[in-house]
């Protein structure tokens, strides 16, 4: 059981290391290209997709996994309901998107970037037409297939930023009857995202053949529904805590202003990269086994062991990255126009972390039918995003979405650790937990803020912090090197 699950979750790791890594290496190349009032439409449009997407998926994918181990319920079936209910939903978006582009360009404050959303628009529905396929394949245990699916695309998007953003302004008379167009600017960006996004649909359609209009199941998406639509509302929250700040920004300051520091705070938030690959990848493999065993009461020792290597994982990954912040951060941005955001992003990869453990911890009402409960707790922390960036923009700027971001998933940990304790408890080893995080926050913090330029020292640090959690799982470690 071990090695198949951490076997796949190493598989879709490498996938979503892989496709998590092309954006990350596509904002030097816009940070290079151009300055933060440029480049800000890229950060500005993305920073609501999120909430776009939960609205165009609607819990499915979460929902498909849940009644995909119902055994009464039948497969195709299944696929058809959940399918035809993003598709419906995806299809009424792009009409009715397309048909008041202006007028949503206009309550955006960008009427001049109605190209920008028509794009926009069609990336999203692809990419929502892609959420059941690639659910399938995981459910399949196809982890391969799945990590071509989005490889593929992602090295097709990478390779056209580069092409239109460096290459073809070289080339004064064009280059495959192709000629830089200036005005574009930044938008090249989102065209090369729109063909990777129909390229990826067009790998996973093929998952469709499982799919049949007459298949559709009311009864059935009604069942869905009851369990989907907390997890929809839920995600909506999560999604407010993690990128509706940029807006925030753009309504609540004086318009260059904004447009800067937008185009700061999300070339910057980008570096917090390395702590979300990592915890996406472990979702995705772990996420279908929890479903697959959650009526197995004996698996919460291994529920407990998980959450250990996934802390374990993420302090070393935050340690290591803090020591060596300075010189990453100024190599990663490229542009000096950015250097000023770097001193948030301590508390930013912090609260990503924190973020992590929470969606680990809300396992516990994904298997208990009680998705309500999560419900809750985003909007708690929804509150919380909403109130702290309305409050404190105005005067601290991105620092005080920063602050608000780590507020925010820092007290959605505690308070999923605190319900679940009294709902469905797992005995999780907290007082070990608690002593990592705290140390690698401690020698992060020092390192950075007391001494960033002396790196040995930090790393020095880093160092003794991974001997002093080598030695506490010690026995662990041997009995792993036993079985090898």
């Amino acid at each position: 059981m071990y090695k198949k699950l951490f076997g796949q979750t190493a598989v879709y790791g490498l996938s979503s290391v892989l496709v998590r890594i092309f954006p990350f290496l596509i904002a030097p190349i816009v940070t290079k290209a151009f300055g933060p009032t440029a480049s800000s439409p890229f950060v500005d449009w993305y920073s609501i997709a999120g909430v776009i997407t939960v609205f165009l998926t609607h819990g499915m994918e979460t929902s498909f996994f849940r009644f995909a181990q119902e055994k009464e319920i039948d497969k195709k079936t299944l696929i058809s309901t959940c399918s035809m209910s993003i598709l419906a939903t995806g299809f009424i978006y792009l009409l009715l998107g397309y048909v008041f582009r202006q007028n949503l360009a206009n309550a955006f404050e960008t009427p001049d970037q109605v190209n920008y959303l028509v794009m926009f628009l069609f990336i999203l529905s692809f990419d929502a037409f892609s959420t059941i396929p690639s659910a399938v394949l995981r459910l399949e245990g196809k982890p391969v297939l799945y990590m071509l699916s989005k490889v593929i695309g992602s090295l097709v998007y990478y390779f056209l930023v580069i092409f239109f953003i460096k290459w073809l302004p070289q080339f004064p008379n064009g280059i495959l009857g192709l000629k830089y167009n200036p005005k574009i600017g930044v938008g090249y960006v989102f065209i090369a995202n729109l063909i990777q996004s129909i390229i990826t649909l067009a790998i996973v359609g093929k998952e469709f053949v499982n799919f049949s209009f007459k298949k559709f199941d009311f009864p059935l998406w009604k069942r869905i529904m009851n369990y989907s639509w907390p997890v929809m509302i839920a995600g909506l929250a999560g999604i407010i805590n993690q990128t509706l700040d940029r807006q925030f920004l753009k309504y609540l300051l004086p318009e260059n202003e904004a447009k800067h520091q937008i185009g700061v705070y999300g070339a910057v938030y980008k570096i917090a990269t390395f702590i979300t690959v990592f915890r996406q990848a472990y979702q995705l493999g772990i996420e279908p086994y929890f479903f697959s065993s959650f009526k197995d009461k004996s698996n919460h020792k291994t529920y407990a062991l998980l959450m250990d290597v996934f802390v374990i994982c993420n302090c070393l990954i935050y340690t290591g990255l803090m020591v060596n912040l300075q010189w990453i951060s100024e190599s990663y941005l490229k542009n000096p126009l950015y250097y000023e955001g770097i001193d948030i992003i301590p508390f930013v990869m912090l609260g990503a972390l924190f973020l992590g453990i929470y969606l680990n911890l809300s396992i516990w009402y994904k298997l208990s039918d009680q998705t309500t409960v999560g419900l809750y707790i985003s909007l708690i922390g929804a509150a919380i995003t909403i109130l702290i960036n309305f409050l404190f923009i105005p005067k601290y700027g991105y620092w005080a979405s920063a602050i608000a971001a780590l507020t925010t998933y820092g007290s959605m940990m505690v308070i999923s650790y605190i319900w679940g304790r009294i709902k469905y408890p797992i005995s999780y080893n907290t007082r070990k937990i608690v002593l990592y995080i705290a140390l690698s926050v401690v020698i992060s913090m020092v390192s950075f803020y007391q001494f960033r330029e002396n790196f040995m020292l930090g790393n020095a640090l880093f160092l003794i912090l991974i001997l002093i959690i080598g030695y506490t799982e010690r026995s662990t470690i041997q009995k792993i090197i036993r079985k090898k």
